[in-house]
């Protein structure tokens, strides 16, 4: 049976008009997907970002593909985006998406995505062009090959700018949702201790997460800096993904360090494969955000239907620490910044997996978040 292969190199004259409408842009963004990192496309898409000065946010699953250090930086776009992403790119007269399917979690309602702006798609899956939004100019080919032909093309006909209005709006912008940013109250929140785990991992260490709150905390508030250090379940949300993913990784990655970001409900799922970590001498660690809840249900059953609780108290169990030892692994439970801080050191320096435990609030909500239904104007930073 003959194997199906899909085009790679873009048509020129798409190309042409690519450029054109990049280097006639007054609001040019970029909207990063998958495919992004798919490609190992990271370095060409951070050579076009610079040269145009143009702001990237990404997709969930686009996320690590720009890092999120940089100036340029928007962070996530979507439902649980940053309220800078999901703000400006409704201000972009052109939008430069590449690898990315522009799915419901990403753009909110269609009919007020980007209502102002130009697209050009770029996307090796014909099938995904055009399907839920309409492009002006749409690219059919592998993002790394279509990048790097751009850039080629743009440095011919422009130098490198410095500074643009555009920019300078987009970073004023920044710094006022950076000084408003909620990170919830009391020592040991989710928002607190991801900051807190970005300053004690290396840049090469590699994040994996399980679906829920946990998920989209990790999306907004651990920082990535290097490609494909961000592993996570977007498209189907399985929970006890990260688990079972993190040991993937380490397998791959021996020299990395690999942390699981887990919620109770979601580590529960594949907790057993603390067995396969410890008899196969695969270390990893695990740190659990316990709210004794399916968090994200808990959320939107809170929010939207009058706390009207169905299916989600998961009560005090399983005791995390315990079950660790158990099966041979470490367990630490922890009540502050700084005996997370503390323990997450000693793990690093273990050669066996470590689970730690960190009681949270089970009101503790994800914001920011677009209400089922709404667009990405309708972002809301609490209730």
């Amino acid at each position: 049976i003959r194997g199906y292969k899909p085009n790679t190199e873009p048509h020129p004259l798409q190309i042409k008009k690519a450029v054109k409408l990049l280097l006639n842009a007054e609001r040019p963004m970029i909207l990063a997907g998958g495919g992004v990192n798919l490609s190992n496309a990271s370095p060409e898409l951070l050579q076009i970002a610079e040269l145009l000065m143009m702001p990237v946010t990404t997709t969930f699953m686009g996320k690590s593909c720009f890092p999120e250090t940089h100036p340029l930086s928007m962070g996530n776009i979507g439902m649980h985006g940053t309220q800078l992403a999901n703000k400006m790119i409704l201000e972009a007269d052109v939008l430069l998406a590449v690898g990315t399917r522009f799915q419901d979690r990403s753009t909110g309602t269609l009919d007020d995505f980007c209502p102002d702006a130009k697209i050009i798609h770029i996307d090796i899956d014909a099938a995904e062009i055009g399907k839920n939004v309409d492009v002006d100019v749409p690219i059919v080919a592998d993002a790394k090959l279509t990048l790097k032909l751009i850039q080629q093309q743009l440095v011919h006909k422009i130098k490198k700018r410095e500074d643009t209005l555009w920019f300078n709006r987009v970073k004023e912008v920044k710094e006022k949702f950076l000084s408003e940013m909620d990170l919830g109250k009391g020592d040991l929140t989710s928002p607190k201790l991801l900051k807190e785990l970005r300053k004690l991992l290396p840049e090469k260490a590699i994040i994996a997460t399980e679906v829920g709150q946990n998920q989209m905390w990790a999306a907004l508030h651990f920082q990535t800096i290097k490609p494909r250090t961000f592993i996570s379940s977007g498209g189907l949300g399985t929970m006890g993904f990260g688990f079972p993913a993190a040991i993937g990784a380490k397998v791959a990655c021996p020299s990395c360090p690999v942390v699981d970001i887990a919620g109770d409900g979601s580590f529960r799922m594949t907790e057993q494969e603390l067995g396969t970590s410890v008899t196969e001498d695969i270390p990893v660690v695990v740190v659990v955000l316990n709210n004794s809840m399916l968090g994200m249900v808990a959320q939107w059953q809170r929010l939207f239907y009058k706390r009207r609780y169905s299916g989600v108290k998961l009560g005090s169990v399983p005791d995390f620490v315990k079950l660790a030892q158990a099966y041979g692994a470490e367990g630490v439970r922890v009540g502050s910044l700084n005996e997370f801080a503390d323990a997450m050191k000693k793990a690093l320096k273990t050669e066996v997996t470590t689970v730690i435990d960190v009681p949270i609030s089970p009101e503790d909500d994800v914001f920011p978040m677009v209400p089922p239904g709404k667009g990405l104007k309708d972002t809301i930073a609490g209730m």
